[in-house]
């Protein structure tokens, strides 16, 4: 199915003491351009979570915001260092007696001296961290194909509905271009007889300047290549996976036959309905310039 590079998706995922919110949002972008904004904490899955991005999406700016939040009550622990109060106490008696002092050291007293008591943040296990995250960033990527695809379709009915109108152009110059010859033949006939009053026409000579002409404004080839062109994009428009650069280098062809035609039109109808197939096609680019 067509993806547009246009796109959004958010998930919110609670596991346990655990909730992990994913959400993203990507436009059009040559390449897959990836930037993630995360906790310090999960930096560590960073790589993971451009891998598995990579087989929801082939290309676009893609900018992913995280959060994770820890519910739990035994976030931090508390740790006493025995060894370091055992110290500091020694020292403290030590003084006591060197200077002839009261010792006057109490527990509520020494526990307020550094290092005695210390916070520490337990460690999470990375398997169930990278299990909620991943539920939660393959939520949002689900929801953001979803979006990508929708978009898409907009897009391909609009670009068909831009290329039936091509066809209509199509179809009048090559209903036309028979006329411009009669009516060009005609013209010299009437000139040549004007300038040669009653004397006889030459048909050879006459048949000579009308292929001449014929030639010089013929666009039967671009015409031809141009509705080559024009079903090639419908077909593309079917196929699965990333097609845009495809469909943009068919625009390309198609806008350069569309430029020869214009270049060889010698009659105002023709020159109107070629600059609206150019017209159409730089439309169409636009289209696919936010394809996948």
């Amino acid at each position: 199915m067509i993806k547009s590079m246009t796109g959004f998706g958010r998930c919110e995922i609670q596991k346990d003491s655990r909730k992990f919110t994913v959400e993203l949002k990507s436009v059009n972008h040559r390449y897959l351009d990836v930037n993630i904004r995360m906790p310090k904490k999960l930096n560590f899955f960073e790589t993971s979570i451009r891998t598995l991005l990579k087989s929801y999406a082939n290309r676009g700016k893609v900018d992913i915001f995280i959060s994770y939040e820890d519910l739990s009550q035994t976030q931090v622990s508390v740790k006493y260092n025995a060894v370091l109060a055992s110290e500091y106490l020694k020292y403290l008696n030590q003084m006591a007696e060197e200077f002839g002092l009261e010792n006057d050291v109490r527990v509520s007293v020494l526990s307020r001296y550094p290092e005695i008591f210390t916070m520490e943040e337990q460690s999470d296990d990375e398997e169930e961290l990278w299990s909620g995250l991943k539920e939660a960033l393959e939520g949002a990527f689900a929801q953001f194909v979803g979006t990508r695809q929708a978009e898409g379709e907009n897009l391909k009915k609009d670009i068909l509905s831009k290329l039936d109108l091509l066809g209509e152009q199509i179809t009048f110059i090559e209903e036309r271009s028979p006329q411009i010859v009669a009516e060009y033949r005609a013209k010299l006939e009437d000139k040549l007889s004007e300038l040669l009053s009653d004397a006889q026409i030459e048909e050879s000579r006459l048949a000579t300047e009308v292929i001449l002409f014929a030639d010089k404004i013929c666009t039967d080839e671009e015409v031809v290549r141009l509705k080559s062109h024009i079903e090639h994009m419908r077909n593309t428009l079917e196929e699965e996976g990333e097609i845009g650069r495809k469909l943009d280098f068919i625009a390309q062809e198609m806008n350069r036959e569309a430029n020869t035609i214009l270049s060889k039109a010698n009659d105002l109808e023709v020159s109107d309905h070629a600059i609206s197939l150019k017209t159409e096609i730089e439309k169409i680019r636009e289209q696919i310039q936010n394809i996948e």
